[in-house]
């Protein structure tokens, strides 16, 4: 699995030390976002990160700006891609289980670093349940 990272500037930081974690898993990732912390246009950043994902059979896409709704708007702007804007590990889980998110946007100036890589672990290694849910999630796209 890929695991594509993307942010503005507001989630520089939280995205260095969630890249050390990923590599410190073991995951491939593919970085999208700034390097620094110098105002930029989340869109430039989440819109190829988006397209990657889109494309990618086994890939799963992380998205961090200051609020996380940003990131998320402009990833659902993309065929193919649900992301959640989750603050807490259970919504990731939902995300994952219910809606078959394949994004996760994490609001930086909103949620710890630990809580960032609880959701994130959580978000990966959670399958959609399907059954119900895909009825649901097929009707997204329509």
């Amino acid at each position: 699995m890929i695991i594509a990272i993307g942010n503005d500037h507001a989630g520089v930081e939280m995205k260095n030390k969630i890249i050390k974690h990923l590599e410190e898993k073991g995951y491939e990732f593919k970085n999208f976002g700034t390097d620094n912390k110098e105002s930029v246009d989340y869109p430039d950043h989440i819109h190829p990160l988006a397209a990657f994902v889109s494309s990618t059979k086994k890939a799963l896409g992380i998205v961090i700006c200051g609020s996380g709704n940003g990131a998320a708007m402009t990833a659902n702007k993309n065929m193919g891609i649900r992301a959640a804007l989750c603050w807490s590990e259970e919504l990731s889980v939902l995300a994952r289980q219910h809606n078959d998110a394949n994004i996760i946007s994490i609001p930086a100036r909103f949620v710890s670093l630990d809580e960032a890589k609880r959701m994130i672990d959580t978000f990966i290694k959670t399958p959609f349940e399907g059954g119900r849910h895909k009825k649901r999630v097929d009707k997204i796209s329509t």
